[in-house]
């Protein structure tokens, strides 16, 4: 098994990628254990997160990425700078990160966000995405072992 300390930032075009599929609340750990699609295992012993797309080990031609799994997030649609603002101070008040897309506003599918959109009237799709929230500020519900809560 390979030790991982840091990425790779060299990127080879014609290198075969081999993907370590790995969830977020993995990613933010700076201690790991990992298998590549291939059946590489992998020690991460990290002084930073890895994120999404990350090279960290390269051989025999070959480099292994990383490769974020998708989660369960809700997508809203932002309209105007007043209404994104209050909707980002209210999931900013539940403690939630959100994630500021070209689509709206993604943030993790949660009960208590769900509540707060359907209170609000607020429309919003459920979508599984790669879910990487903004890193500034605050504490996060991150929830590795719950539930998505669907009906």
């Amino acid at each position: 098994m390979q030790i991982i300390e840091q990425s790779i930032h060299s990127h080879k075009n014609l290198a075969e990628v081999i993907p370590l599929s790995v969830d977020r609340h993995t990613l933010a750990r700076k201690r790991w254990h990992g298998v590549a699609s291939d059946g590489s295992e992998f020690g991460f012993d990290l002084k930073s997160s890895l994120k999404h797309g990350d090279i960290f080990f390269e051989k025999e031609g070959r480099l292994y990425a990383i490769e974020q799994t998708e989660e369960p997030c809700f997508l809203i649609q932002l309209s105007t700078p007043k209404a994104s603002a209050w909707l980002g101070w209210m999931v900013g008040n539940l403690h939630f990160k959100a994630e500021f897309t070209e689509e709206g506003m993604l943030v993790q599918d949660d009960l208590a966000v769900r509540q707060m959109l359907e209170r609000e009237s607020i429309e919003f799709a459920l979508v599984n995405r790669i879910f990487q929230p903004c890193a500034q500020g605050g504490h996060s519900h991150d929830h590795p072992h719950s539930h998505s809560h669907e009906h």
